[in-house]
């Protein structure tokens, strides 16, 4: 029997596909790479690994599948009378972050994610592309290849996960010759939002060991910042002025954070810790943080310290982080407290640093020269 026009097009495009993973494995001077599918990158994954076994060492699949459109013999997918309305139904949503109620239902009340969500999407494809798109990719069929792929397989998978269910992972593994199958808890499609417990299952399958959960230690510019005087504050506007007011504060660092590169590492209390990997950045964010409070009303203090950190899931630890929190709690209304250390790495920045006193901070050896940051 012949091949169809749209089977010999598909064919086609895997090979053009084909080629520019390769490619490219060439131009980083690779001669073998682990190919991570994760999604809808699944099939073109597959069928690299099938097809291309001698540039391939291992491959992770990720809440995805091999074919996602039901059958008598495949119950997986997409009911075959819903395949036009399901992607038009997805292209009417577009660009607004409407289908993180499937993708991340964890994540149902957060506002920053599906923002960006909802710009990605508008940046990435046109509404009017995605119906075509969501229809090709569930049509995609590599379930033959799957037996003759040859290359050590992971296959992980949400047990709960709405988006593409979990017997098409199975499925996966079933077939795959030799294939290892994770289940993890969760019913988030999007892997990076939950990205530890798969990175130590792939770090694990890759090389044969995990790191602990606690131990990494790291050198980090800290930003601590605190709302001065916030009970009077709290006290003087009322519950829901006070409310409105620090809620526009959380959005307002949250965007500064973004914009420099931030890493939010927790609030507490009325403020922020965060984490930067460039510390003109940091001391820019503690200027703009505490010069926009200002505008809106707020009184905010800032301290920034360069050192060594451990770095736990969701926290920071160590003597560096310690002392950040000292720096700020010395700092005055409206003022961006810094170390010398700070200041000497950020000399060059175009960033001021005016010397302060010596000051002695609780629990630390020594005395500490601080320094005032302006911009």
């Amino acid at each position: 029997m012949g091949a169809s026009g749209g089977d010999l097009l598909d064919g086609l495009v895997d090979e053009i596909a084909d080629a520019d993973l390769t490619a490219v494995i060439d131009a980083v001077g690779c001669e073998q790479v682990v190919i991570v599918g994760p999604a809808h990158g699944g099939p073109a994954a597959i069928r690299y690994a099938a097809t291309h076994p001698d540039r391939v060492s291992a491959l992770v699949l990720i809440n995805t599948y091999a074919h996602y459109v039901q059958s008598d013999d495949y119950p997986w997918g997409v009911p075959p009378v819903a395949m036009d309305r399901i992607p038009a139904s997805a292209a009417e949503g577009w660009g607004t972050g409407a289908a993180l109620e499937v993708l991340a239902p964890s994540r149902g009340a957060d506002e920053q994610l599906r923002a960006w969500w909802a710009r990605s999407e508008r940046l990435g494809q046109r509404s009017d592309q995605i119906a075509v798109s969501i229809r090709a990719n569930f049509a995609r069929d590599v379930r033959p290849l799957l037996t003759s792929i040859a290359v050590p397989t992971l296959v992980l998978h949400r047990a709960s996960n709405r988006f593409i269910r979990v017997g098409a992972g199975r499925y996966l593994a079933e077939h795959i010759p030799g294939a290892t199958y994770v289940e993890l808890p969760g019913d988030d499609a999007l892997w990076f939002l939950d990205a530890d417990g798969m990175l130590d299952e792939i770090e694990e399958f890759l090389t044969g060991n995990r790191q602990a959960p606690e131990g990494d230690v790291l050198t980090s510019t800290i930003l601590f910042t605190d709302i001065v005087a916030s009970t009077e504050q709290s006290a003087r506007l009322g519950h829901r002025k006070w409310t409105a007011l620090t809620d526009a504060h959380d959005t307002m660092v949250r965007s500064v954070l973004a914009r420099q590169r931030g890493h939010e590492v927790k609030t507490i209390g009325d403020g922020f810790l965060a984490t930067f990997d460039g510390t003109t950045r940091a001391v820019r964010a503690a200027i703009e943080i505490v010069t926009q409070a200002k505008n809106m009303g707020l009184e905010v203090r800032a301290g920034v310290h360069l050192g060594e950190v451990e770095v736990r899931t969701d926290d920071v630890v160590g003597l560096a982080v310690s002392i950040t929190k000292r720096i700020c709690d010395l700092a005055g209304p409206g003022e961006v407290f810094t170390s010398r250390t700070v200041s000497d790495v950020a000399a060059s920045s175009g960033v001021t640093f005016n010397a302060d006193s010596d000051h002695t901070l609780k629990g630390v050896p020594g005395t500490w020269q601080l320094f005032t940051a302006t911009a």
